[in-house]
């Protein structure tokens, strides 16, 4: 099973897409924005889950890269 939370490649104009349970929670700039998405889906802790891969996968890029592809 994968993670419940993805991180998307960086995009051509910077920003990342997240998607919580296959739903598209916003395009972040840096782990606040995705911590802040991940508070309003009811995730408290939010901070911790992401560096673990059972909660978040980060995909097309490093782990908290936000610049343009």
């Amino acid at each position: 099973m994968s993670a419940p939370i993805v991180i998307h490649r960086p995009s051509p104009t910077g920003g990342r897409r997240v998607t919580i349970r296959g739903q598209i929670a916003g395009l972040a700039h840096d782990d606040q924005d995705v911590v802040e998405f991940l508070r309003r889906a009811g995730l408290p802790d939010a901070e911790r889950l992401l560096d673990q891969p059972e909660w978040v996968e980060w995909r097309g890029g490093r782990a908290h890269t936000y610049a343009a592809a």
